[in-house]
């Protein structure tokens, strides 16, 4: 196989190439145990968070903190080395200050006037929906000004408010710059949204673009409303992210979703997408929890190369008071379109007793009945308590005052999980 090709550093996808190459994020689980039918399941974040473990044969998977290995076949293996602090680096470098490489090649648009604060970087891989404080958005200032830097790079900020039916009311703040040239640029947009059924809203966006033709666009929002079954509270939080290489055939994207109510029901999922020249690779996860212990969790992810070559891995877990499956599958599909696949499963019966089972294209196969401990998470590690603690902003949002005799129409919010717009996502189906 060809050598690894030159990634751009702007776009923190470089990877380490041995026969096929790939880079699936890797999946965190944390535990529960449970020892009987009569168990009592706390919720704690301080907990420690611990990969996914596979117990028995016929899981495909195994690895280290560094690096990730699908054993699909042994000449077909994908290696996964974590790279370097780059402006588009995985969540485990999200914290660090960006290197000067990254600010060389996302120019600020600095004005004179220091109350307005550029944020012309692209988003970071792998870093989730963001807490509202890590935003910083401030909706308080009236203004509408605009100036031209020492270096001939130009800026403006301005606000405003707008009106609508059954009380509707939007409070926005825009900034943006330029470079003398035109080449970069960077734009920000802050909302808050209210009306008088209690709906409330809290959001950004961002967009941008250097002189090497690399761009960016990232949103992020947050949202109270009543549910239109449940009549309950309800909190929901999306990110969507892309970044776009200018020299490359490369770029990335992921859409992020979460959702809570007031009775512990909570649904979170995430779908990804990232290219680099003529590899491409997905991702999609969900998590849901009916907030009286039943919890469903999944993952597919698979990659190809324009040669033919696909290789994925996929699991699914169900549980509800100690009883429940897991099953997966990990394939491997060659240019000339042979399968090669490895299915598992396990049935957990609540009594310590677990039936494991599967079977493989190349024969192999297991059936078997052990003695084992049952674990999974019944309760999501961040749910409905959490969430209300970190949206003060959200729910410190007033609307407009109601005239007396005026009696508001429900607004029940978005009933779905975020879609994907913006992006050019043409990714096709796991074969």
């Amino acid at each position: 196989m060809a050598s690894n090709p030159a990634v751009p550093p702007t776009l923190g996808l470089r990877l380490r190439l041995s026969e096929v190459e790939f880079r699936p994020p890797v999946i965190f689980r944390r535990r529960v145990l449970i020892s009987s039918s009569n168990f009592k399941v706390k919720c704690c974040c301080s907990r420690k968070v611990v990969p996914i473990r596979r117990i028995g044969t016929g899981s495909g998977r195994k690895g280290g903190n560094n690096a990730e290995e699908w054993p699909i076949e042994t000449t077909h293996k994908a290696r996964v080395q974590p790279s370097p602090a780059l402006p588009f680096a995985s969540s485990s470098q999200s914290l660090k200050k960006p290197s000067s490489r990254q600010e060389k090649l996302s120019p600020r648009c600095t004005p004179r006037n220091p109350g307005l604060q550029s944020r012309d970087t692209p988003p970071k891989r792998d870093t989730g929906i963001a807490n509202e404080k890590e935003w910083g958005i401030s909706l308080n200032e009236h203004v509408n000004e605009s100036g031209v830097n020492e270096d001939g790079s130009t800026w403006y900020r301005e606000s405003g408010e707008d009106f609508g039916e059954n009380g509707f009311r939007c409070r926005w703040a825009k900034m943006g710059g330029q470079s003398d040239d035109g080449s970069s640029e960077w734009k920000e947009t802050w909302w808050e949204k209210s009306d008088w059924s209690g709906y409330k809203e809290l959001g950004v966006e961002k967009s941008g673009k250097n002189a090497e033709g690399d761009s960016w666009w990232e949103t992020w929002r947050e949202v109270l409303h009543q549910d239109e079954w449940s009549n309950l509270a309800r909190i929901e939080r999306s990110a969507q992210k892309q970044a776009k290489s200018g020299t490359e055939n490369a770029g990335w994207y992921e859409n992020w979703w979460e959702k809570y109510d007031a009775k512990g029901w909570t649904e979170k999922g995430a779908h990804k997408y990232g290219r680099l020249n003529e590899q491409s690779w997905w991702e999609k996860w969900g998590e849901n929890y009916d907030g009286r212990g039943s919890v469903l969790k999944w993952t597919d992810k698979w990659a190809e190369t324009e040669l033919g070559t696909k290789w994925g891995d996929k699991w699914e877990e169900k549980f509800f008071a100690g009883i429940g499956s897991r099953q997966g599958e990990t394939w491997h599909v060659s240019p000339g379109g042979e399968r090669w696949s490895r299915t598992w499963g396990e049935e957990h019966f609540g009594n310590g007793k677990v039936h494991k089972y599967g079977k493989s294209t190349t024969g192999e196969s297991w059936d078997i009945v052990v003695d084992e401990e049952t674990y999974y998470e019944a309760e999501p590690h961040y749910g409905w308590a959490d969430v209300v603690g970190d949206s003060s902003q959200l729910l410190s949002i007033q609307p407009q005052e109601k005239p007396p005799g005026v009696y508001p129409y429900p607004d029940f919010g978005p009933s779905s999980s975020p879609s994907m717009p913006k992006p050019q996502d043409d990714s096709p189906s796991p074969p």
